[in-house]
């Protein structure tokens, strides 16, 4: 398939496909990404936040890849097997048609979880279909060196701190480096690649036909029998449980963690440096996904993301400062861990010469006060949906909740994580109240424990100062900082929160000088850059979560034609499996970390409830 990208600082763009062909795989543990041309172009070992492999999306002179694709000119086309995160890309030709079924099994904690076996299994349908193989690691972010070993139907390829073995049914050749294969299949035959991670006890292990049919099937059963526990029989099925597969994806078995994205450093605009690492914990993302889980009735993942915060994340031990940064980071590691030091790997190109590369993230020590009212709503939902929390919690969410009611009243650097200092952000404080309204609701609900007074005294002074201080009578509307008059459109949240009723008139003002200002065909911007200075040179997308935020603030208005027409827009601009990156560029591109969860998380939460207004 020909697309027309433009590269920047001399980059070849013809040489990356956009951000949108692509299609994800993964066994909660990593991903790659798929392109619809069938060239693995992105998948970090043996983690999510793992030095890339391949990183060709990134670089593609430098960033590794493997390439298996028909040996003639095709056609492509790729889709999911039905219900599960198995990819199918197929190649059309003049003598045949064949398809490249991607996966990587989802095992227990065994010693087969260190493989991390992805299988490339090759099927001819029709005819007859030659086919080219190049593997072409480069690890370390393409900056480590390693070596090939090929014996016969297997090859080794070792650097200082990943080993991985390729076995095949065809046969391998080497050219420098890299290892090719140039093979032909006929109407019914098949050939397979399995990639592992060996080391650590885990040996190179041959993957014929048979075993890989097997595994092909124990995946599918793996997806299907964990999708069938949503609850969600809706107008937007398909592309709900999409979603919801996504999100899936993207959890970090281990540890109960979600990523916000599989992938670093995929630009919010071509050529720009809004350029980020996503492969991390941040609580705000992880604490939405958690409603939209609990929404669809996965109660395991809820149950695991609060084990991650239990026994990684919140401090309250009295030797710790609270003053200086709160009991929370607003993002952790996979594993829990609080150093995610951000530098730049000058080496790559960058998509498309969108350069820098970014790798760890310096967000990690921003004050968001806005995490607070996410995550304690999420254990609010999580008691009442899935199971009363325990008395270990609930101390910790009271000790979270008296840290606030001491600190709600400063800037920070608010929910977009700006780097033009720290302001009165109203999306924050409004979190703030969130977060003490639903421990409240919590206290009564099961008599807990609680200093009441206290709490409620805070809660309602957040309320008043928002009202007072929050509320522009010049723009008839709620605006992005206290005293301010910049519109931003997180105060989509603000019905949805239950701070104002959906059809106040103050919020239907507001709702109406949003959709005035920041939409542009049911896409929404965050705010304006010019208004508003966030520290950063260039400009960006519209943001997909503000979009399906939108989209719920207009059906709980009861606005429900304009809803309906904005979410059927919105899955417009999905990429040809469902699949949403950050932000949708000028012309509909998809732009910024892919896939990204945050996205899928908001348009469960819009198909739900759109969905019951429309009855």
């Amino acid at each position: 398939m020909a697309f027309d990208n433009t590269g920047f600082g001399g980059v070849d763009g013809s040489r990356y496909l956009p951000i949108s062909e692509h299609g994800l795989i993964g066994d909660l543990r990593t991903a790659a990404l798929v392109g619809t041309d069938g060239t693995i172009d992105w998948y970090c070992c043996p983690r999510f936040d793992a030095p890339s492999v391949f990183g060709a999306i990134l670089d593609a002179d430098r960033g590794g890849s493997f390439e298996l694709a028909a040996d003639v000119p095709s056609r492509t086309r790729q889709f999911y097997f039905p219900d599960t995160n198995v990819l199918i890309t197929r190649f059309f030709a003049a003598d045949g048609v064949a398809e490249i079924q991607d996966f990587m099994p989802v095992v227990d904690e065994s010693r087969e979880a260190g493989r991390h076996r992805l299988i490339r299994r090759v099927v001819c349908v029709r005819g007859v279909l030659p086919f080219r193989v190049r593997v072409a690691p480069r690890f370390g972010y393409g900056a480590e060196p390693h070596t090939v070993r090929l014996a016969g139907h297997e090859a080794i390829f070792e650097s200082r701190s990943l080993s991985l073995a390729l076995t095949t049914t065809t046969t391998l050749e080497c050219d420098g480096k890299d290892v090719i294969s140039h093979f032909k299949l006929l109407e019914g035959e098949s050939a397979v690649f399995a990639l592992d991670r060996i080391g650590d006890q885990v040996g190179p292990r041959a993957c014929p036909k048979a075993e890989a049919e097997d595994e092909f099937c124990a995946t599918v059963g793996f997806w299907r029998r964990w999708l069938a526990g949503s609850r969600y029989h809706g107008r937007w099925r398909e592309t709900v449980h999409r979603s919801a597969l996504v999100l899936k994806l993207l959890t970090y078995a281990p540890t109960g963690a979600i990523v916000a994205a599989p992938t670093t450093s995929l630009p919010e605009q071509i050529g720009g440096e809004r350029n980020w690492d996503y492969r991390y914990v941040w609580v705000r993302d992880a604490a939405f996904c958690i409603y939209a889980m609990l929404r669809l009735g996965f109660t395991s993942e809820a149950e695991a993301f609060m084990g991650f915060l239990d026994e990684r994340a919140v401090r309250l031990d009295p030797g710790h400062d609270l003053d200086a940064t709160g009991p929370l980071q607003i993002m952790y590691g996979i594993d829990g861990r609080r150093e995610l030091p951000e530098y730049e790997l000058a080496h790559l190109a960058g998509h498309l010469g969108s350069a820098p590369v970014r790798v760890g993230n310096a967000a990690t020590g921003q004050l968001q006060l806005d995490i607070y009212g996410a995550l304690i709503d999420s254990v609010y939902l999580y008691d009442k949906w899935g199971q009363p929390i325990g008395s270990d919690r609930w101390d910790e969410v009271g000790g979270v909740v008296d840290w606030l009611c001491d600190h709600w009243d400063q800037p920070d650097e608010g929910v977009w994580e700006t780097r033009g200092g720290r302001r009165n952000f109203l999306y924050s404080r409004l979190m703030c109240w969130v977060a003490m309204e639903r421990a409240i609701r919590m206290a009564h609900r099961r008599g807990l424990p609680a200093d009441l007074q206290r709490w409620q005294q805070s809660r309602d002074a957040i309320y008043r100062q928002i009202m007072r201080r929050g509320w522009s009578a010049e723009r008839k509307a709620f605006v992005q900082c206290l005293d301010g008059d910049v519109l931003d459109a997180a105060l989509l949240m603000m019905p949805m929160a239950k701070f104002v009723s959906p059809t106040d008139p103050k919020w239907l003002s507001t709702l109406d000088a949003l959709t005035a200002e920041l939409v542009s065909d049911s896409l929404v911007y965050r705010y304006d850059p010019e208004s508003s200075p966030d520290g950063l040179r260039g400009t960006e997308g519209t943001f997909s979560i503000c979009s399906f935020w939108y989209v719920e603030a207009l059906a709980r208005a009861g606005r429900l034609e304009e809803a309906r027409l904005a979410f059927e827009k919105m899955l417009t601009y999905a990429n040809h499996l469902g699949l949403y990156a950050e932000e949708i560029g000028p012309t509909g591109e998809q732009l910024g970390n892919f896939p990204q969860a945050f996205t899928h998380l908001s348009l469960i939460s819009a198909a739900f409830n759109l969905d019951r207004a429309l009855g």
